[in-house]
């Protein structure tokens, strides 16, 4: 087996446990090897879900799983992702096919699936050396993720079977009252009045939702294989929240994570995706750049930008209870509640007028 398949690996040590020969056994009634050798190990990155690469008769693929713990009602829903991946592959190149859903959560504790594996480079926290600070690159990159998500929001669900995904009427509302809801669940102590004033404004400021279309719900740059030497896209992963409705907040989700170098500490600590580092273009020319490529009227697009930032706060403050609740004891996990509050702090200035 070739070195370089095992890049991006955890060792077998520090890999998130699982009970492989229950997975096995199981695998075994429904026609397929799990090989032994080599064993399964953890892919690198990601606070959520775990994924795995094991092989299959002697193939690699790769088992995903949602994480340890009590989970938040909705989330993490592998069958909804195995539909997606199952699917989705007949309209777009650069998706991973779902092999198999195992749907009996009591095999590892969670549902899990198996989706094809495909090898390439995925930029995480941090460029590789080689590649950082070259601004030919970050224009290639750029270019890349926004042809990409336009792409995605362009696939048409009915062709594909997809086209009963979601909710789409009423999309943009439920966002606001959810995400409300879910950050006062996790907020952090003192909060409060920044939670009531970011929820406010989007209440105010709620806009019609738009032409519904295929969204990802967290596209960013760790979330795409690419070819190392091209950097087209090889497969766009992470699929669990996907689902229909206003593509103007799958791109705003992107945005999000879009930093610039004079953003406040917590938009760089969270460490996403490099776009300082990467060379990316600004989030100005990245937000005309989309418009041409999907034809979309960007006129409300601060309502789309202060949601999605409001969400990635409440994302962060979410991992971070899991921290002050016990759920983990990773030490990764312990400076996300004030990552999560700072993030709540830039989208309350960006509600504000004071930043974009």
């Amino acid at each position: 087996m070739p070195d370089e398949i095992f890049a991006g690996l955890r060792s077998e040590a520090d890999s998130v446990a699982l009970d492989w020969a229950a997975v096995g056994a199981y695998l075994a009634g429904q026609g397929l090897r799990l090989d032994s050798d080599p064993a399964p190990r953890q892919f690198a990155g990601g606070l959520a879900n775990l994924n795995y690469l094991i092989h299959l008769d002697g193939k690699p693929a790769v088992l995903r799983r949602p994480p340890m713990g009590e989970l938040p009602a909705g989330a993490y829903d592998m069958a909804r992702e195995f539909r997606i991946l199952s699917r989705l592959p007949d309209a777009l190149p650069f998706i991973a096919r779902g092999l198999h859903l195992c749907d009996d959560p009591a095999i590892i504790g969670q549902r899990f699936q198996i989706i094809e594996y495909r090898p390439g480079l995925v930029i995480r926290e941090h460029m590789p050396p080689e590649l950082a600070g070259r601004p030919e690159i970050g224009v290639r990159l750029s270019n890349m993720l926004l042809e990409t998500i336009a792409a995605i929001h362009a696939v048409d669900t009915k062709a594909v079977g997809l086209d009963d995904l979601g909710r789409p009427a009423g999309f943009l509302a439920r966002g606001v009252s959810g995400w409300r809801s879910r950050g006062l669940a996790a907020k952090e102590d003192g909060t409060d009045a920044l939670h009531r004033d970011v929820g406010a404004w989007l209440e105010k400021h709620l806009v019609p939702d738009g032409a519904p279309g295929l969204l990802h719900n967290d596209f960013k740059l760790n979330n795409i294989i690419v070819d190392p030497v091209t950097f087209a896209p090889r497969a766009v992963v992470d699929w669990d929240q996907g689902t229909r409705g206003d593509p103007l907040f799958d791109f705003a989700t992107l945005l999000s994570y879009w930093v610039h170098e004079d953003d406040p500490w917590a938009m760089h600590d969270m460490e996403q995706m490099p776009a300082v580092e990467a060379c990316l273009i600004p989030r100005a020319e990245a937000v005309a750049t989309y418009a041409r490529l999907s034809g979309r009227d960007m006129s409300d697009f601060l309502f789309h930008r202060v949601l999605a930032l409001y969400k990635l706060s409440v994302i962060f403050l979410q991992l971070g209870l899991r921290y002050r609740n016990g759920v983990t004891a990773e030490p990764r996990y312990a400076p996300l509640t004030g990552i999560g509050t700072g993030i709540l702090e830039f989208t309350h200035d960006i509600a504000q007028g004071r930043a974009f």
